[in-house]
């Protein structure tokens, strides 16, 4: 009898591991569309009720690289025409020595959304650098080159610094800062060593409406009282294989820098005013798998 309930239970296993795996290979190719509100202080009238996009980590140049993904992302984002898209970064994964071939694929992939009237900025991740750890050192040749190319298809790349958005007719300026302004404030990033938010934040002015891009979410703890109302990351993927009903239990934020910021919102512990959002981006971290964690596009209506 024992023996029986042992092989049932044995079987039985057996038959959910192998469902649930083949579901994971499954739900990367299902594109969630997040629709969330962020309250900016002092927003001007002309951002009220607009949307900025935000999608990240592509992770190009994995086996089994979600790369189909990406275009119909960025497709989808075209159609969809907010005011700007926000890329958290992680845009590559490894090189594997051929460096020019996979900032290519990324090239590619972005270009009709870089073609768009849509402004589109972002700040690189580690593997940017080609860390997947952050013992390694920053391949800088690596984060120059996809960063020239980025900037040559029209992608602003942001490294500790600030550009005003203003509103007018309908399109967006950017670079020229007026009362009508939104800041968009890019942190460098944190494993190479090259954030920092004080440079970052420096020609901002203090009660000006802004929204913070930071690769790392960790970041966001270091940042002083209401000065990040929203503050956009994504680097944990979510978690990439989430245990249902129990969202803080993952995969990766077991393992990663997604333990205490795996997925969603979040407040700044013992500071009022900042808000983080993590999106679970659209890639993977070493195993080609989404559990419970779909790709995302998350679009927020300003107010």
């Amino acid at each position: 009898m024992i023996k029986k309930a042992l092989k049932i239970i044995v079987i039985s296993s057996s038959i959910f591991l192998g469902v649930l795996v083949i579901w994971g290979l499954i739900e990367p190719y299902y594109i969630n569309v997040e629709k969330e509100e962020a309250s900016i202080p002092n927003l001007p009238e002309s951002w009220k009720g607009e949307e900025i996009a935000v999608v990240g980590d592509f992770q190009v140049g994995m086996w089994m690289d979600n790369s189909y993904t990406v275009e119909r992302v960025v497709n989808q984002l075209v159609e969809m025409e907010p005011k700007a898209v926000l890329i958290t970064g992680d845009f590559i994964y490894h090189t594997k020595g051929d460096t020019d071939h996979e900032i290519e694929k990324v090239q590619d992939l972005l270009r009709p959304l870089a073609e768009s009237s849509i402004p589109v900025f972002t700040v690189l991740g580690n593997h940017d650098y080609e860390m997947d750890k952050k013992t390694k050192e920053p391949n800088l040749v690596v984060a120059e080159k996809l960063t020239s190319s980025l900037e040559d298809i029209g992608i602003t790349v942001m490294e500790n610094e600030s550009v005003p958005l203003t509103l007018s007719e309908d399109e967006v300026e950017v670079g020229t800062p007026s009362n009508n302004s939104l800041f968009l404030v890019g942190i460098g990033s944190t494993w190479p060593g090259f954030s920092s938010p004080t440079i970052a934040f420096d020609d901002v002015p203090e009660e000006a409406p802004r929204v913070v891009l930071a690769h790392n979410p960790k970041e966001f703890e270091s940042f002083i009282a209401n000065s990040a109302p929203l503050t956009i990351s994504g680097h944990t993927h979510g978690g990439q294989i989430r245990i249902p009903i129990t969202p803080d239990w993952s995969y990766l934020s077991m393992v990663k820098d997604g333990k205490t910021h795996p997925y969603g919102w979040f407040d700044q512990n013992g500071t009022e005013g900042n808000h983080l959002y993590v999106n679970p981006g659209i890639g993977f971290s070493a195993l080609p798998l989404r559990i419970n964690v779909p790709p995302e596009i998350t679009l927020f209506t300003l107010k």
